[in-house]
């Protein structure tokens, strides 16, 4: 009982926490292997289009820009305002139903290649790390070293450069968010004139160096709910970085393993040394485990060197170590596809009839009719309108019937500029005689010039018994 307590022990502390709760810096061991190589690969091209996107623009839109300071979000180069949102939302639930179909399948895939944290924090920050001070075992050396001269210069220009990337990715971030030309406007003109913009520079920048040179790994192990979603989202067919225990057990050196029918692991510790989040992989699978294939690769080259089979660790399925089955596609899997298709189509037919002018129309609050002489009823109108085109629209409203009109608060056309929201105020203008019931329903025209953008429906109250 005591052997099986101590067994699942991990699965009451973090492996980066101690037993009195005091945070275990983790000092991981430069992985070298196929995965990582691959990884490598991944992560240049995560670079590049995370440096390129902010200066694509599609008909003088950023292709992509998440301003929500403005509550304005732009998609492929299509803008979206907040009368939009019942599609961006569709849109995020979407993506979370891929997100949980692709986990079901898939594991935690998304965290070791693709995820920003992990790639930022593995191949850039980790990689200067290594070339400033050194392998694992050289950093914690120079840890426990006295604050000599070459622990200063290691320490101080490690954080140097390390604000220094943190401040060229908060650029990049705020130009998601504000578009790169907004950006160069900070950049390049007086801070009295964008001080809000060059705080929240200074903020990102402070953030990113936090994370990075501090937070690191907690980031994924304390604060990110997806790793510990992987409770619900996985089974045991789902791929998972796997120790095959059943080849691997029981341990021990490679001279005693024909004497004591040994397998195949030989208890080297490789596979803990490389991990970015100090697990052990051969205790299966964790919340800690972001599928980085760091331990793969430190075990594949053990296997090579002690000629045994590559593969002790792997991606594999917990039914596929346990019984040697392949992956399957599962009853579950099938319904999350189904629903993500009708998901999809429904969004694809939301953006394919989406218009470019969205208006509201709504009688004023608080005020009932109008006498107009002896013979008209009026009501006052507010409307409201979102332009999501790149010209200015001025705009009339008309009515259907004849034997009413429309008059504009201003006498002229409501001007609504681009890729902006317009508002205005109108009288609807009735006969008396026109005029049969307490409600009676219009329907409203909106043209630019001759050319009809929207109608909609709204009620004109009159008195009652004409």
């Amino acid at each position: 009982m005591i052997e099986e307590q101590e067994d699942i022990s991990f699965r009451d502390h973090l492996a980066t926490v101690d037993a009195k709760g005091k945070r275990k810096w983790i000092y991981a061991q430069k992985p070298r292997g196929r995965y990582t190589n691959m990884r490598t690969y991944v992560s240049w091209g995560f670079f590049l289009i995370f440096l390129l996107l902010p200066f694509i623009y599609v008909n003088g839109r950023p292709f992509f820009m998440f301003n929500i300071p403005d509550a304005k979000f732009i998609i492929f180069g299509q803008v979206f305002w907040p009368q939009d949102f019942f599609i961006f939302g569709l849109t995020m639930v979407s993506f979370v139903i891929f997100i949980v179909l692709f986990t079901a399948a898939f594991g935690r895939l998304f965290c070791g290649w693709v995820c920003p944290q992990t790639i930022f924090m593995e191949m850039v920050f980790r990689k200067i790390e290594y070339l400033i001070e050194g392998d694992a075992s050289q950093q914690r050396l120079l840890k426990k070293s006295s604050w000599n001269t070459e622990k200063i210069v290691k320490k101080v220009s490690k954080h140097l450069v390390f604000f220094l990337m943190s401040f060229i990715i908060a650029n990049f971030f705020l130009a998601y968010i504000i578009s790169i030309k907004e950006l160069w406007k900070i950049i390049t003109e007086p801070v009295s004139e964008h001080f809000v913009g060059f705080l929240s520079l200074c903020v990102f920048s402070g953030v990113f160096y936090g994370v990075y040179a501090f937070f690191r790994e907690q980031v994924c192990t304390v604060v990110c709910p997806y790793g510990r979603l992987q409770g619900v989202l996985l089974d045991q067919n789902s791929l998972i970085v796997a120790y095959d225990y059943k080849r691997g057990e029981p341990r021990g050196k490679v001279s005693q393993k024909e004497e004591l029918g040994l397998g195949d692991c030989i208890d080297c510790l490789q596979c803990i040394k490389v991990c970015p989040t100090g697990i052990d992989i051969r205790n299966g699978t964790q919340l800690e485990c972001v599928s980085c294939t760091a331990c793969i690769d430190a075990c594949d080259n053990i296997m090579e060197k002690v000629g045994r089979p590559k593969g002790l660790i792997r991606y594999a399925s917990e039914n596929g170590i346990e019984n040697s089955e392949p992956l399957r596609y599962t009853t579950r899997m099938k319904l999350y596809t189904a629903l993500l298709m009708v998901l999809l189509v429904i969004l694809s037919t939301l953006l394919l009839t989406r218009k470019d002018i969205d208006a509201t129309i709504m009688r004023t609050p608080g005020m009932l009719y109008q006498e107009r002489g002896a013979d008209s009823i009026t009501n006052l109108y507010n409307i409201k309108v979102a332009n999501k085109t790149m010209a200015d629209v001025p705009m009339t409203v008309r009515m259907e019937r004849g034997d009413g009109k429309v008059e504009i608060i201003g006498g002229g056309p409501i001007i609504v500029k681009k890729e902006g929201q317009g508002s205005g105020s109108f009288f609807i203008v009735l006969p008396k005689k026109a005029i049969h019931e307490r409600k009676t329903e219009l329907r409203l025209y909106l043209y630019e010039g001759e050319k009809e953008l929207d109608h909609m429906k709204t009620n004109f109250l009159g008195p009652i018994n004409q």
